[in-house]
């Protein structure tokens, strides 16, 4: 039998009805809300959120956080979709510090293994080194935007799988172009 993580689920589940805003989650919303339209994009986004060294996000990690809660497709967020993205920011910013034992900004190998596997997920050394190589081959390590990433497609390959092992036995038979919009596409 395949363990799966179920980490991650965003507040409230996905479509869940609107629950009334947090006054500071407001107040963040209107700060990165620079064009007052009502809606964040990935790049505003990308402009109010740093990592622990004070680089900006990037761009991978802003558009798939907002692709995650962004449920009419539109390529932004309203005030609901960002206060669940705010929960979701705070859940793993509170995991990466966890495991940034040394304090230093970034999650080496190691800690990463631990991280996994208090989620849940059951990960060989070889493949958390091969990611972990993905995006970062100098220091070997993920800052906090990287971890983010690799979680959210962590999750979103794990979900596309789960819904495919319907016998939840580890494997799945899988069309080319179903494989290609899971890979390429980051589409379930």
């Amino acid at each position: 039998m395949v363990q799966y993580a179920e980490a991650f689920e965003p507040p409230g589940g996905y479509g869940a009805a609107p629950i009334p805003v947090d006054p500071q989650v407001q107040q963040w919303f209107q700060a990165v809300d620079s064009d007052r339209s009502g809606k964040i994009t990935s790049r505003e986004l990308q402009q109010a959120l740093v990592n622990g060294n004070w680089s900006h996000f990037s761009d991978e990690a802003c558009r798939l956080m907002i692709a995650m809660f962004d449920r009419d497709n539109s390529g932004t967020i309203d005030i609901y979709e960002f206060q669940q993205l705010w929960n979701y920011i705070h859940q793993w910013k509170s995991i990466f510090e966890r495991y940034d034992a040394d304090r230093t900004g970034h999650i080496e190998q190691q800690e990463l293994m631990r991280a996994l596997s208090d989620m849940q997920y059951r990960l060989s050394p070889n493949f958390v080194s091969t990611a972990i190589a993905k995006f970062d081959r100098t220091r070997k390590s993920l800052t906090f935007d990287n971890f983010i990433v690799f979680c959210v497609q962590l999750k979103l390959i794990t979900d596309a799988f789960m819904a495919r092992d319907t016998n939840r036995s580890g494997q799945i038979t899988i069309g080319y172009e179903d494989f290609l919009s899971l890979a390429i596409l980051n589409k379930p």
